[in-house]
């Protein structure tokens, strides 16, 4: 078992143990994913579990991280930077992001509220869906031209 694995599996038992003992509801959290390795400025891009609340635990590097709270709430930024140690709490179905702004990689593992919490990755979503959105519905939400629509969707 490799040095990563080993790190997954002691996490995840201390996880179940504590909230097994104290939150038994809680037990459902899963290390869905158990690592995220950034390299530097590298982003882990904006993205929303609609099933899942996801928990962060940076285990080296420096990362900002934020998400977007709903339209009622008049779509705020709420966000953090967050060094070795720190945890943040993206609440379930809103969008939200990673980006490692350290001089090194960063590494963080997550757990998530669900075992199938679901990802929609927003720009893949908007602009890489299949068939593709029409470029005028597309150019009047977000206010651009429709050839600017057209070099996003080519991207994906």
């Amino acid at each position: 078992m490799g040095n990563s694995a080993r790190i997954q599996s002691s996490l995840q038992q201390m996880i179940s143990s504590f909230l097994g003992s104290k939150l038994p509801k809680a037990q459902q959290i899963q290390l869905v994913q158990p690592s995220h390795r950034l390299r530097t400025k590298w982003p882990k891009p904006s993205h929303t579990h609609p099933c899942g609340s996801e928990i962060l635990v940076v285990l080296e590097g420096t990362l900002y991280v934020g998400f977007i709270t709903s339209n009622a709430d008049n779509n705020r930024l709420i966000s953090k930077l967050l060094n070795k140690g720190d945890v943040f709490v993206f609440p379930i179905g809103l969008i939200h992001f990673q980006l490692n702004v350290g001089y090194g990689n960063a590494v963080a593992f997550a757990g998530l509220s669900s075992q199938n919490p679901g990802v929609i990755t927003i720009a893949n979503a908007v602009f890489g869906s299949k068939p593709p959105i029409d470029l005028d519905v597309l150019a009047k939400a977000f206010q651009v031209d429709n050839k600017l629509v057209d070099y996003l969707q080519k991207q994906f």
